[in-house]
């Protein structure tokens, strides 16, 4: 009786743990790529341009052709500070971002200098709709996108803080931009930036598979003389224009919100999304 009452307790665990397996495996095979971009048209993104209400698409800024989206000036005399963004139309909390991106062709008169080959992706940012006019960035954490001159050293997937600041290697860090260890992308080359984004707790960065920066606690400003702001747990995401023609060829998202609250179960899915190397194919 006792063999037969074993044998009994043997199968139940086999079954409970094989089930607990069987969710696990289901959850990770669940991790798809959700495509923000559909390669045809902007519906689900809004526009918001310095100087112009939202979803003025100023001068035809933002648009969609060949396939991919394309930031492009060639309906401005100059370019005036006219700071552009492209928002995707919910938030996010915790999730992994791929964006892959190439610059092409001539900066536009009147651009600054320091924006050449300059964009990036907003997150944890303002919405929009909050915006001032005259605003020119969204409060945000920005991964600055750069691309390189031919021949000097120019890392991209950086960091800036438009109204933001972070911890990094446990000191609050108020520089606005600090450089990541990437490699330098010169030319027109396709570069696949990625963006671990967890909450409050942590952000990092990756190109082309690489890790190039990590750092935890993004947050606003500080008001009234803290030191410390109000920690950013979600935002929006957008993409920039700043001046220099740029492609998106790919925005797309891992929404790892369901697994924010199950640290073992994230630590686990994690490893499992950067145990592959994504570069971008030219």
């Amino acid at each position: 009786m006792k063999a037969i009452f074993n044998k009994v307790l043997i199968t139940i665990f086999c079954i409970i743990g094989l089930g607990m397996i069987t969710t696990e495996c289901s959850a990770q095979k669940n991790l798809k790529w959700k495509q923000l971009f559909n390669g045809k048209d902007l519906t689900d993104w809004q526009i918001k341009i310095r100087h112009h209400k939202l979803n003025e698409n100023f001068g035809n800024t933002f648009q969609v052709n060949d396939g991919n989206i394309q930031v492009r000036y060639d309906q401005y005399t100059n370019f005036d500070e006219q700071f552009g963004h492209l928002f995707y139309k919910e938030p996010f909390s915790s999730y992994l971002i791929g964006v892959e991106y190439r610059f092409v062709g001539d900066q536009v008169k009147g651009g600054p200098g320091w924006a050449y080959r300059n964009s990036g992706i907003m997150v944890h940012g303002q919405d929009p709709a909050a915006m001032t006019v005259d605003q020119d960035f969204p409060n945000s954490i920005e991964v600055q996108l750069l691309g390189g001159n031919g021949k000097d050293e120019r890392s991209t997937a950086n960091l800036c803080t438009p109204g933001t600041q972070f911890v990094k290697d446990g000191k609050i860090i108020k520089q606005h931009c600090i450089n990541s260890n990437s490699k330098t992308y010169h030319g027109d080359q396709w570069t696949r930036v990625e963006v671990l984004v967890l909450k409050d707790s942590l952000i990092v960065h990756y190109v082309n598979g690489e890790e190039v920066m990590r750092y935890t606690k993004p947050q606003l400003d500080p008001k009234k003389g803290s030191e410390q702001g109000e920690l950013l747990k979600s935002g929006s995401i957008s993409l920039q224009s700043e001046s220099h023609p740029v492609d998106f060829r790919k925005v797309e998202i891992i929404d790892l919100e369901k697994y924010a609250d199950k640290p073992k179960k994230l630590e686990k899915v994690i490893a499992k999304l950067m145990a592959q190397k994504r570069v971008a194919l030219q």
